[in-house]
């Protein structure tokens, strides 16, 4: 991982909840936070929270109960908490997963949205999260599956290698898709003192008022949008309308659909 894939500022996190939460981050929040309510927690900690989609469907779903909500980029948090202000349930805490800010044993629930992947010490990470379980307690985190099982970032990397030939952006396959064998899956969780996890693979449809909506949110809301501008030309909003010409060539003019999937994992303390 390189030190920019972990960049969510300027304008990357309101491009970021406008176009692709609703594009590919809500369905699965929706789903994570069912199972944290089906585990009925009192105390959750939440991490690598983002713009709070997560948070805010944990918040629709349960009634008293306290979440602390953290993450690594304090403008990203900046931005979740205007979308549930007044919610006394919530405290927002900028923190690093590899060092939590916390007591040890002091959350019922730990739960993680599409972040573990950024962690640049997964077993330590997990380690750090078993330790400010309570005994009982469980993770719910979810990573995506491969590139070639998400329709719209297979058509984008290779938009992306065709207008980058001799150096195309990596970010999307070297991070958000670069956690996905079951296998050190388990591997590091069971490092970081959890038994061998329940995985669950989880396939939705994701859809867009148009091509160039997911081409802006992909390209301008991601760390994508440091890579394309380090290259020079030709430039972010050439790339961006080339990306969602190339959508438009596979998912026709319009709205569009595809298929998005990714493995939702729960772990408990071994």
């Amino acid at each position: 991982m390189e030190a920019t894939d972990k960049v969510f500022a300027g304008p990357v996190p309101q491009i970021y909840e406008r176009l692709l939460v609703p594009l590919i981050f809500r369905p699965y929040a929706e789903d994570l936070a069912a199972r944290v309510a089906a585990a009925q927690p009192s105390r959750i900690l939440e991490l690598a929270a983002g713009t709070g989609a997560l948070t805010r469907a944990m918040a629709a779903r349960l009634d008293g109960v306290s979440i602390v909500a953290t993450d690594l980029n304090q403008p990203m948090l900046d931005l979740a908490a205007t979308q549930l202000q007044g919610d006394g349930r919530v405290t927002w805490r900028q923190a690093d997963a590899l060092d939590l800010p916390f007591a040890d044993e002091e959350f019922d629930v730990a739960a993680c949205q599409f972040g573990v992947m950024f962690f640049p010490d997964k077993p330590k990470s997990h380690g750090e999260v078993r330790r400010v379980l309570r005994p009982g307690g469980r993770y719910l985190f979810n990573v995506w599956d491969s590139v070639a099982e998400n329709d719209f970032t297979a058509v984008l990397l290779d938009a992306l290698a065709e207008a980058f030939p001799a150096d195309p952006p990596r970010f999307i396959e070297r991070t958000p898709h670069g956690y996905h064998d079951i296998g050190t899956i388990e591997l590091d969780l069971m490092a970081g003192g959890f038994a061998r996890p329940a995985i669950e693979r989880v396939v939705k449809r994701s859809r867009a008022d148009s091509a160039i909506d997911v081409a802006t949110g992909f390209c301008q809301g991601t760390p994508i949008r440091g890579e394309i501008e380090a290259r020079g030309a030709p430039g972010l909003a050439a790339v961006t309308d080339a990306v969602a010409k190339a959508l438009e060539r596979r998912f026709g003019s319009g709205p569009i659909e595809g298929n998005i999937a990714a493995f939702v994992v729960s772990a408990e303390p071994a």
